[in-house]
Order: structure tokens, then sequence, then C-alpha cells
């Protein structure tokens, strides 16, 4: 039986979930955005940053989040983003699958990460994904476009979003150009935290 769908971002009080411009990610909004994470025990030992780090509901949503993932999809715009910010352990660990225009052989990176590119579609890419997580769930990563396209395929089963609470002003919106008339969302999870307000939606198509 093949896992489900999903996607978990962090998002601004006002709807976006990166800046503008693919030069500031990592910058000072960005990471305002992503402040609940950086903290946390299981993120760092993700990202070899040493040990300790806070524990708690945020730190248990975060593990389960990745543990629950056996391969993950994305979009270019994520990938030229993130390819020279990444540490050398990106903190993916488990197969990655770019959705691209690009020719490219994988990529293998340490700690069980390897980028494949393909160039026939978020269709194909996400039937890669579903034979490479076998049982396990399929993660679409981003960015923005790339999670929208399969929200409007109807090929998401369920997202979370982490609300932080920061204003970006500017930025990807979520949702911009989504087709609201197909999706119907039934909330599943709701939980808060002093950084963040985790909700947690099934995704299923509007009667």
């Amino acid at each position: 039986m093949s896992g489900k769908v999903f996607f978990s971002v962090s998002m601004s009080l006002d709807g976006y979930i990166a800046p503008e411009s693919p030069e500031e990610l990592m910058g000072k909004q960005w990471m305002e955005l992503q402040a609940w994470v950086f903290p946390l025990r299981y993120m760092r030992e993700r990202l070899q940053l040493g040990e300790g780090g806070e524990e708690g509901r945020d730190d248990d949503l975060l593990r389960a989040t990745f543990e629950r993932t056996g391969a993950q999809v994305m979009g270019k715009h994520m990938f030229d983003a993130g390819e020279h910010a990444w540490p050398e352990t990106p903190p993916f660990r488990s197969p990655v699958f770019v959705v691209t225009q690009e020719e490219r052989d994988p990529w293998e990176r340490q700690g069980g990460t390897t980028f494949h590119f393909v160039n026939d579609g978020i269709r194909s890419g996400l039937e890669q994904a579903r034979e490479a997580a076998g049982d396990r769930d399929i993660r679409i990563s981003g960015g923005g476009e790339t999670i929208l396209s399969y929200l409007n395929a109807g090929l998401v089963d369920e997202f979370h979003l982490a609300l932080s609470p920061v204003l970006f002003g500017a930025g990807v919106r979520l949702f911009e150009g989504i087709d609201a008339g197909s999706i119907a969302l039934e909330q599943i999870g709701s939980e808060s935290s002093p950084r963040a307000t985790h909700l947690t939606y099934r995704v299923r198509p509007r009667d």
C-alpha cells in the first residue's frame, strides 16, 4: 500500500511561505519565519549543529514529519535556491525528485539524500517518489508553485501549516492561484506553542 502525499511548510500570518527573491532565502525575514524550527533538538541533530536543543511538542511534530517521509518531490526553483545553501549532509535524508526541464545525472549527497532530476512533469515525479518511498509517505517539499501544482491536480492527501507569528507583506503566497472550487478541506489537527500554531488538514475533491 502506498503512503500519503503531503506537504508541511511554515507560513506567515499574511499567507507567505518564502521571500519574493530566491537571493533572500536564508535572509533575516526567512529566518524569522523559521524561528520555531532551528532551536529544536531534532533539527539541530538533523543539521549536525551539535547536541542539545529544545524538546516538546514542536520537536515531536518536526520529528514525525521527517520520520513519515520516504521520498520527497521539489521544484527547480527550490532546488536552485538550496543547492549551494544546504550542507554536505542535507536535512532530507531520503531520495528527492526535482521536477525540472534540466537534464542532469543524479546528485548523491551524504546522509542518504540523492537528488533525481525528472523531466516529464509532476505526475512522473510523484510516481517515481512513490516507488522509492514504498509504504511510507511522500512529501512535496516546495516551493510554492510546485505545491500549488500538486494541489490543483488533486494529488495531495493532506497538509500541515506551521503559522509563525510574523508578517511578510510580500513574497511567495502559498495559495496564490489555488483552484478553490475543486478542493475541500477537513481540519484534522490544531496545536499551539509559543513559537507556532500547527494546523493539519485533509484534502478531498469538492462534491
